[in-house]
């Protein structure tokens, strides 16, 4: 049985994440800790921590489990990319299963996305269009980001050199070599994400749309429950799901 603790506890997720872990039935609520709690006084009540939360207080939660040999799942999106190494050098420490995304249905599509990437991502236009609800803060979505980096690593690209977030203004013809993003706030959207290959004469569209967030708690336990006897080292869903 995994004992888990959530961070993040008293947000919508992470009220998600305790119904979920409550009917699982190889997983028990051990802790929650929200604005004000501090992870270091309840060590003893879990072996894996789920963080849904902040970079602030993910990497506060971090610190914690890396000093307490506590496993971790990071769902926490909008790092830089000095926080994102410091969750690579906390990997070689405790077991970590880092994923902007959790759903079990994302990570197949990341999956179709590669593939389609090789196939048919040379001769095409490459566009990520992500929707989220209005209280969203980092666009473009974590998930949207990590689709174009699949795409681009297909491709032998780099995203940070290809990628375009957002247009105006009068521009020069369209680089086939770009990945555009296009990113949409409003409403209560769970979450949806299009990746379109445009060709000439036909395109492919590679859409997930989400209605719950129980499919992200879902997943995030489940990755729990699989971390809790591996050795350190930074795991992904696809590692979790074996895709």
């Amino acid at each position: 049985m995994t004992r888990i603790a959530i961070n993040g506890s008293k947000g919508k997720m992470g009220q998600t994440l305790i119904m979920s872990v409550h009917s699982n039935s190889q997983a028990e609520f051990g802790a929650g800790f929200d604005k004000g709690d501090k992870v270091e006084d309840q060590l003893e009540n879990f072996d894996v921590l789920i963080d849904f939360s902040r970079p602030e207080a993910s990497l506060n939660a971090i610190s914690a489990c890396r000093g307490s040999g506590k496993a971790m799942v990071i769902g926490t999106t909008g790092f830089s990319d000095n926080e994102l190494e410091l969750i690579q050098q906390a990997s070689k420490e405790i077991p970590i299963v880092f994923a902007p995304n959790m759903s079990v249905g994302v990570n197949l599509t990341l999956k179709i996305l590669e593939t389609s990437a090789k196939v048919i991502g040379p001769d095409s236009s490459i566009e990520i269009i992500e929707s989220h609800h209005r209280f969203k803060v980092d666009s473009p979505s974590g998930t949207a980001l990590k689709m174009g980096e699949v795409v681009a690593n297909a491709l032998g690209r780099n995203l940070s050199e290809c990628a375009i977030y957002g247009r105006e203004g009068i521009e020069e013809p369209r680089d086939q070599n770009t990945i555009g993003f296009s990113s949409i706030r409003g409403g209560d959207v769970v979450g949806e994400h299009t990746v379109a290959f445009f060709m000439d004469g036909e395109r492919v569209e590679i859409t997930h749309k989400a209605s719950s967030r129980m499919i992200y708690a879902n997943g995030a336990v489940r990755a729990a429950n699989w971390l809790f006897d591996k050795p350190n080292g930074l795991y992904s869903m696809q590692d979790v799901l074996d895709l």
